[in-house]
């Protein structure tokens, strides 16, 4: 599932191809991805500049005059920028064509994701309104992550990947975060002392700042604006490595269910 760096990524592919390009066309295949496409989204975007291209979270903003494109990618969808002569294949779901001959296509074999229209500021769309802040950004600090943990009771893990709390920390990332901190997966968010917060906002900024470099991590679906795979998966130290020997101790590493998701983990160096 394309998470924070997969998305960040995707944007820093598309942006010098289409930032200042105009939309002559949008071919929509398939309306009924996670909420049904509008159907009047080519109209609202026909002859559109796109003005501007951020990131809030895992949504892709698209800036025209008339108002924000919204995309997200979902579990399995990416956006690639090719000629506008290159046909499509299958779950190739919509075309946004540009006068300068090249057109972004999105690709979603799922179709867990979406692309939505608000002429409103994006930032109180309902999807996106509730979100905590951005992980590399001055407002996730310590003082700001120990304070919201207090009265939380659940998983170290769990927290993290919360999105009211933090966006963009996930499965992967937040595996990789806790390895480098040190911090055991299972310790319960309001057992963690300011100091050891301090050392996984830390991690949490090297794991996530490297995988961006790294192009985000493919290890099915994604890849990014010129169709290329991430490479961070060459980086991972516990992600999917139940069985293996830690890079650190040498001990196996272990495998549980947390709330549905794998969590990779040393009971060594993890404490």
């Amino acid at each position: 599932m394309p998470e924070l760096p997969e998305v960040e990524t995707t944007r820093k592919g598309i942006a010098p191809y289409i930032v200042g390009a105009c939309i002559k066309d949008v071919i929509i295949r398939e309306r009924r991805l996670r909420w049904l496409i509008p159907k009047n989204l080519k109209r609202l975007l026909k002859n559109q500049c796109i003005e501007k291209i951020t990131r809030r979270a895992k949504y892709l903003l698209f800036k025209t005059k008339k108002g924000f494109l919204i995309i997200h990618l979902g579990m399995s969808g990416s956006l690639r920028v090719i000629k506008d002569n290159e046909p499509h294949i299958k779950h190739d779901h919509v075309d946004f064509i540009f006068e300068s001959g090249y057109l972004l296509r999105f690709h979603d074999p799922r179709k867990f994701g979406s692309i939505l229209w608000t002429n409103q500021d994006p930032m109180t769309h309902r999807l996106i309104a509730h979100l905590g802040p951005e992980p590399l950004s001055d407002k996730f600090n310590t003082d700001y992550l120990y304070a919201k943990s207090r009265k939380r009771s659940l998983s170290i893990k769990s927290f993290i990947m919360n999105n009211s709390i933090v966006v963009g920390i996930g499965n992967i990332y937040a595996n990789e975060a806790l390895f480098l901190s040190g911090i055991n997966p299972k310790l319960k968010a309001n057992k963690i002392s300011k100091l050891r917060y301090r050392k996984l906002i830390r991690s949490i900024e090297t794991i996530l700042s490297k995988a961006i470099d790294k192009g985000g991590t493919t290890l099915r679906d994604f890849v990014n604006g010129n169709g290329m795979p991430g490479y961070f998966s060459n980086e991972l130290k516990i992600y999917n490595r139940a069985g293996k020997s830690c890079i650190e101790c040498k001990r196996k590493i272990k495998m549980i269910r947390q709330n549905q998701r794998s969590t990779f983990y040393c009971d060594f160096c993890q404490t």
